[in-house]
């Protein structure tokens, strides 16, 4: 009786709720936007003379209707960039893994021993994220000369939205499914 009695209890414990569902495509989103971020053409702009992406730097002299673009990566004085660069493909690189054992753990019948890894590579996601996203503004204001207008352009933005779904998606699920399964 007790070995039917487990075996019905890891039946109602493997059912997936919606919860982890929500978390699997805020992964998803979160992978999605970073590609964006690591592809945009677009970190920081100023009007319409400079582009700077996390490969390359671009600008337009006022003369000249031709772009002048130069990689990022092999100037001198661009360690930052490289960090930036290895600390974005890093957690992009972790949610990448935690998406692959999170869409497995959904084709599988014991799913609830896959929640916590997904949950821990996605906060260390998080924090590989936050601190190149704090790290570039920072390094980018200090050592670049503002003789004009520069924003933080879209590209940074999709960085910042895949950190806030990836840790959405660590939240829920940190979320503990025998708790909410009576609901559904």
């Amino acid at each position: 009786m007790a070995s039917s009695m487990s075996g019905a209890e890891e039946v109602r414990v493997s059912a997936l709720t919606p919860l982890k569902l929500v978390g699997l495509v805020c992964i998803f989103l979160a992978l999605c936007l970073d590609v964006g971020a690591v592809l945009s053409p677009a970190w920081v702009t100023a009007d319409d003379q400079y582009h700077l992406s996390l490969w390359e730097s671009c600008r337009k002299h006022a003369a000249s209707a031709d772009w002048q673009c130069d990689s990022t990566l092999g100037q001198k004085g661009t360690d930052w960039q490289i960090a930036t660069l290895a600390l974005l493909l890093g957690g992009a690189f972790l949610i990448l893994l935690s998406f692959l054992v999170a869409l497995v753990s959904v084709c599988i019948r014991s799913r609830r021993r896959f929640y916590r890894p997904v949950a821990v590579m996605l906060f260390a996601a998080v924090v590989l994220q936050a601190c190149c996203l704090v790290l570039y503004p920072i390094k980018f204001i200090e050592t670049i000369s503002l003789t004009i207008y520069h924003e933080f352009n879209w590209g940074y933005g999709l960085a910042w939205g895949a950190t806030i779904f990836s840790f959405g998606g660590a939240i829920l699920y940190c979320l503990n499914p025998k708790n909410y399964e009576d609901y559904y």
